[in-house]
């Protein structure tokens, strides 16, 4: 072979390497094997928005525009992504910022639910050196009030979320009426939350780890009329019991009751009987609050994996969560009845994006699947 033969044969050669080496950097759209497509969540304009992964799919979480008309409109609605984008104006996201304090009054009524302007999905709590912040939800207290006229559940409800926000640092609470809207849109009614693939669900979904489930026997009212020159005196007592479940074993971890002693709860003057029903509950309350607290604290935190993307493990729980850059997770394998949890390797956390989300990568053992937990087993700089 001459020379401008071996140099026709390398330049075709060369020509080919090239051409090779473009089709492994861009993949055309038309070509048969592509890449799946990135986690959308990722997306600019996506990165302040609520996710919410349902059966592998991503939705946003956003405002009904139906919602003012009431009825049976629901507030939010979860809206397939590129349905969002497509739409974008349409909606209106619900918005994050930190609760503003409410002033404590003695009115008797239920307190108002938050608005599309206050923060819906999790109070934030303070910020913490160390330990996660496990997400809980507390139901509406059932309300066996004898008067017809009041309810006290949800402002009782109401009340406990403070408190326990208040002397806590490891809790997240999760928005009820977010919950209630999501399973109404399920076809799961509220009678079954109790049950174990109801609790699984909303671990799956919002990664929800406790439910908490309470009942209201009273307030029960003794009022004496006094002389005319005498006070009115009013005295009242009220039994609260409530119910801690697990929701990734759907077992019941704590019974707790408390109730008042009736003369903690005597009061005089105007609006005594009023001021006599807030004293029990308070009284009650201060019980139960830290029992509660230290019940909660002392779960054991994890996450679930919500996605997997080829190499790249996506996470449930994220900067809302407590969770950092560089933290290192250990993959487990939940337990099945009568064996032991299997621990089958480790990611590390290479970013947190969106509102509470975050993602990682494989640095040791098997591969994940999305049934799996994660537990926190590294955290840098302790």
């Amino acid at each position: 072979m001459d020379f401008k033969g071996l140099t026709l044969v390398s330049s075709r050669i060369l020509l080919l390497l090239l051409l090779l080496f473009v089709f492994a950097c861009s993949t055309p759209s038309w070509f048969p094997f592509k890449k799946g497509s990135p986690f959308k969540a990722k997306a600019k304009d996506l990165m302040d928005k609520e996710m919410v992964i349902i059966d592998k799919e991503e939705y946003v979480k956003v405002n009904n525009p139906r919602g003012p008309e009431g009825g049976n409109q629901p507030k939010y609605l979860y809206i397939p992504v590129n349905e969002y984008r497509a739409k974008k104006e349409t909606f209106t996201t619900p918005s994050y910022r930190k609760e503003e304090p409410r002033k404590e009054t003695s009115s008797t009524q239920s307190s108002p639910l938050p608005g599309p302007g206050d923060q819906v999905t999790v109070s934030a709590s303070k910020p913490t050196l160390s330990g996660l912040k496990k997400k809980v939800i507390i139901t509406h207290f059932d309300d066996r009030t004898p008067s017809t006229e009041e309810t006290f559940g949800d402002w009782i409800a109401e009340k406990l979320i403070k408190e326990v926000d208040r002397r806590s640092q490891r809790v997240l609470f999760v928005d009820y009426q977010m919950v209630k809207e999501f399973l109404g849109s399920r076809g799961v009614p509220l009678s079954d939350l109790e049950k174990p693939i109801v609790l699984q669900l909303l671990n799956e979904v919002f990664g929800i780890q406790a439910l908490l489930f309470g009942h209201l026997a009273g307030p029960y009212t003794f009022v004496t009329k006094g002389d005319k020159d005498q006070e009115e005196t009013a005295s009242a007592i009220i039994k609260i019991e409530m119910k801690l479940m697990d929701t990734l074993t759907g077992r019941t971890l704590k019974h707790l009751e408390a109730s008042n002693p009736v003369l903690a709860a005597k009061m005089k003057g105007s609006f005594s009987e009023e001021k006599a029903r807030v004293k029990a509950i308070d009284v009650t309350l201060a019980n139960l609050i830290g029992p509660l607290s230290r019940e909660l604290d002392s779960l054991d935190w994890f996450c679930r994996i919500a996605k997997i993307e080829g190499e790249e493990v996506y996470l449930n729980a994220g900067k809302l969560t407590g969770i950092k850059e560089g933290d290192v997770m250990e993959v487990v394998r939940p337990a099945k009845p009568g064996e032991s949890a299997e621990v089958k390797g480790k990611i590390r956390i290479s970013t947190c994006f969106g509102i509470d989300a975050s993602m990682g990568n494989l640095i040791q053992g098997k591969r994940p699947e999305v049934d799996d937990i994660l537990r926190l087993a590294k955290r840098e700089g302790f």
